[in-house]
């Protein structure tokens, strides 16, 4: 049945669709969006590549629009932005932030984290701007920081002067307010313990009237962003945060010392709570502000590792200076002893040690030459090296590094999940609760006192009410109880637990070479049972080279060669010629040992990949077929006698490749492949760990047992022969029977199989950053990096586990303390502030952390 929904609740939706190549295509997307519930009309074009949606955004999603579209085959265009958002409070703040996004129309996703003070969006870049998203920030009642320029560069200046002006701003609240505030708690300790040790009046003005001139200003000044902000969220966004408490709590202790300084109400003065209320509480957004800051420095400091300028070499010779963000991809670059790379690029001139130790956290300098790969930021040692710059700007590996690093932050783990529902409803719950309280204190004063002297701990606030033996009016009582039981709540502990301790532990695993794609992925690999390592390029270096190139010997009866004997340079200048196209390394490894003979290669004239057996060729008017027993078998050709000689090689380690030409064998070329030294080490101590480990891989049986004996893999966890298509099912298969397992592969042939595992680990060799199969990207080609994030992730996963502890727990004993009577609001005031700083306070102390051994809270460490 068609969709008809009102008018008035229609949304129009035009985006860009890319894939379609004809009319059927746009058919196709049509058929896809009209299925959907809530859609009225879908018009798709394929020509000018562009859909106009027609939807009930109260039936469908934008997001679940685009989805459809990605079913289909093809892709939706979306836009990805970052927006420094200078003036967050709470997890309050962050949420109503997000829903006011989301509600926009051509905004599929918003993600705020209060603990990086940041907005991630994703939108429909045919319908919203960039301009739109700061504005519907600010009409949520908050300020995004806007860049001074277009360039990345002056967006992040523009946020850490935001940063920068926030602490010193609330660095001067703080002596505004502390500068009105002391003599108040002076005189507040005066009366608790001297008593009349103050005079009834000052140069003839009462003692009260000094106290309401000293709390007003602290009232006005400090309490005036409070007041602002408690307006907006209660008025603009009907809802209540952090700020409502505060400016709850304040207002009462102030007000009711008005009255009764008027004479309207009987009772004492509490100007001193009032003030000393909103100086503790600026107190902790001071710190709070300075704790982010120094939370966010391993961000910064991969920034700043950037060179701020490049000497460039023109093509008649001559250097020049130039700033970094010139440089150009293919310009040549001059880099000396002590400078800083600056930018992605080749060796093709000189040698020298470089100092990687910033990107991939490899603490020994690493020799580069002619033909070797550096990265951005790196310090070159000692020679003069010549930089063929391959990589800049954005796709430059520090700027993929924290894009990635951004990106893990700004995804938080599944805990979180339960902390935002429990922040969503906390402060209308302490609100409530404290009405209730201060509702009970008054009608019921002698019952709920007789109960708190029955329990083993200290006395209720002055005495208790007048009616039971204490110093003030009843009314006074449940006024303190409720002002009490508004501050000693703290939403902020509880909204920043876990994303400052995810904050801290991925900029750690940036320093080590390690990149999470989110704080969920930190999560998973804690509870990771099982590694499955791909062979090629994982466990061993990945540089085959040729070792043996074995002959046929031919046959009189013609069942080998018989009208020409092929020596060992045609056998190889054949297959050479016959992989030439090809980027497989054993490919690359048979055309450098035919280049290593100087041998012509030339370039077949067909080509045929068989993934998982070989390739199927025509070379110089002659059928080859290079690849394994399958492929041979397939094509209906006999090894023969040199079956034996092929088991030896595999037995030996070794990947034989048999070359038949026109149907017959001609021979065998063997390729070899070392074990990496890490290797062993690795599986080791993952086994160590109680982690089950296995080898995958598409080379044959014997040489997946040869380098399984050497790294400690054991016979029974090792597939071989498997096909890359078929990677995906074997994982599948292993983590069904051994539980959640995290996948270690290149990234590019073992993508499907990076994506079915519970973790996808992608190791790379420096510039590979961007792979984007894996959750985990491992930045040095070393398998024992998969122990570094496993470590990370346990002692991330452990600092959220304390930090929601001590949030939990804080407001699990502090209200009930508060709601009995038992706090003043000064100290309410003080542990509400300090809650926050101590939870970020929590998450830094593993800022230093190096994930070589596991983290233990008391400093001690463990393998």
């Amino acid at each position: 049945m068609k969709y008809e929904p009102l008018l008035q609740d229609m949304l129009t939706e035009r985006l860009s669709v890319r894939g379609m190549t004809c009319a059927n295509c746009a058919s196709t997307v049509t058929s896809a969006l009209e299925s959907l519930d809530g859609v009225a009309s879908a018009d798709v074009n394929a020509a000018t590549e562009e859909a106009r949606v027609e939807y009930d955004p109260e039936g469908v999603s934008l997001s679940a629009i685009y989805e459809a579209i990605e079913d289909a085959g093809y892709e939706g265009v979306t836009d990805r932005h970052r927006i420094d958002v200078a003036d967050m409070h709470c997890a309050n703040c962050a949420e109503t932030i997000a829903s006011n996004l989301e509600g926009m129309a051509g905004v599929l996703s918003a993600e705020v984290n209060y603990a990086t003070d940041d907005a991630t969006v994703t939108y429909n870049p045919a319908t919203v701007t960039q301009a739109d998203l700061f504005d519907g920030i600010e009409a949520a009642g908050y300020s995004p920081v806007r860049p001074s320029g277009d360039d990345e560069e002056s967006e992040e200046s523009a946020s850490d002067v935001a940063r920068n002006q926030e602490i010193t701003k609330q660095l001067r609240l703080v002596a505004f307010g502390a500068a009105f505030s002391i003599p108040l708690l002076l005189m507040m300790a005066g009366e608790l313990f001297a008593p009349g040790s103050f005079p009834e009046s000052i140069l003839g003005v009462p003692m009260g009237w000094i106290a309401f001139g000293l709390a007003t200003p602290v009232q006005v000044v400090l309490g005036r962003e409070f007041y602002r902000n408690s307006y907006t969220a209660l008025f603009r966004n009907r809802t209540a945060n952090m700020d409502v408490l505060i400016a709850l709590g304040s207002t009462t202790a102030y007000g009711y010392s008005v009255a009764v300084l008027l004479g309207a109400i009987p009772g004492g003065l509490y100007f001193d709570s009032a003030a000393l209320i909103l100086l503790f509480i600026t107190l902790g957004n001071y710190l709070e502000a300075r704790s982010k800051g120094q939370a966010g420095d391993a961000m910064r400091e991969l920034l700043e590792m950037e060179a701020e300028t490049a000497t460039l070499i023109g093509p008649d010779g001559s250097e020049r200076e130039v700033d970094r963000t010139e440089v150009q991809v293919g310009d040549i670059l001059k880099v000396r002893p002590g400078e800083r790379i600056p930018t992605d690029g080749e060796v093709i001139g000189g040698e020298s040690a470089v100092d990687e130790s910033m990107v991939t956290g490899e603490s020994v300098p690493v020799e580069r030459g002619p033909g070797d790969e550096v990265l951005g930021g790196t310090i070159n040692e000692n020679g003069v090296l010549r930089v063929r710059a391959t990589r800049v700007g954005e796709d430059s590996t520090v700027q993929r590094i924290v894009e990635l690093v951004r990106e893990a932050q700004s995804r938080q783990p599944d805990v979180q999940r339960l902390a935002d529902r429990i922040s969503a409803h906390f402060v209308p719950a302490v609100i409530i609760n404290a009405l209730f309280w201060g509702g009970l204190w008054f009608l019921f004063p002698q019952q709920l006192a007789g109960f708190v002297e029955m329990l083993p701990i200290w006395g209720l606030i002055a005495g208790g009410p007048a009616i039971v033996g204490g110093t003030v009016s009843t009314v006074e009582f449940a006024i303190v109880v409720f002002a009490s039981a508004v501050l000693i709540a703290c939403p902020c502990a509880l909204g920043l637990a876990t994303p400052a301790a995810t904050m801290v532990g991925t900029a750690i695993g940036a320093r080590n070479g390690v990149l999470f794609a989110g704080g969920d992925v930190l999560e998973r690999v804690r509870d990771v049972q099982t590694v499955i390592f791909d062979k090629t390029g994982t466990l061993t270096e990945g540089s085959m080279a040729v070792s043996d190139v074995i002959v046929s010997e031919p046959r009189a009866d013609g069942g080998l060669l018989t009208e020409q004997s092929i020596d060992q340079d045609e056998l190889l200048r054949l297959a050479a010629s016959a992989e030439s196209g090809s980027e497989h390394p054993i490919a690359r490894a048979i055309v450098s040992a035919a280049a290593d003979r100087d041998l012509e290669v030339g370039e077949p004239e067909t080509f045929e990949n068989e993934p998982g057996r070989g390739i199927t060729a025509t070379v110089d008017g002659r059928e080859l077929h290079l690849g394994n027993r399958k492929l041979l078998q397939e094509a209906g050709i006999e090894l023969g006698p040199l079956e034996d000689q092929l088991t030896e090689l595999e037995a030996a380690g070794k990947t034989g490749i048999v070359v038949a030409v026109d149907g017959q064998v001609a021979g065998i070329v063997a390729t070899a492949d070392t074990v990496k030294e890490s290797a062993k080490a690795a599986v080791e101590q993952l086994q160590d760990r109680g982690i089950d480990v296995w080898m995958l891989t598409g080379d044959n049986e014997r040489t997946a047992r040869s380098v399984a004996e050497v790294v400690g893999i054991p016979s029974t966890n090792i597939r071989a022969e498997v096909l890359p298509a078929e990677k995906a099912s074997v994982v599948r298969e292993i983590q069904d029977a051994s539980g959640d397992a995290m996948m270690v592969g290149d990234g590019v042939n073992d993508a499907p199989a990076l994506t079915e595992a519970a973790v996808g680990a992608a190791i790379g060799s420096g510039t590979d950053v961007a792979i984007e199969a894996g959750d985990v990207t491992l930045v040095r080609d070393d398998p024992r990096d998969v122990l570094k994030a496993i470590r990370l992730s346990v002692a991330t996963l452990q600092k959220i586990r304390q930090n929601l502890f001590w949030a939990l727990g804080y407001n699990t004993v502090m209200i009930p303390l508060a709601s009995l009577g038992l706090l003043q609001p000064v100290a309410a005031a003080a542990a509400m502030a300090s809650s926050s700083v101590s939870v970020l306070t929590n998450s830094l102390t593993f800022r230093n952390y190096t994930p070589d051994h596991d983290y233990q809270l008391l400093g001690r460490f463990r393998r």
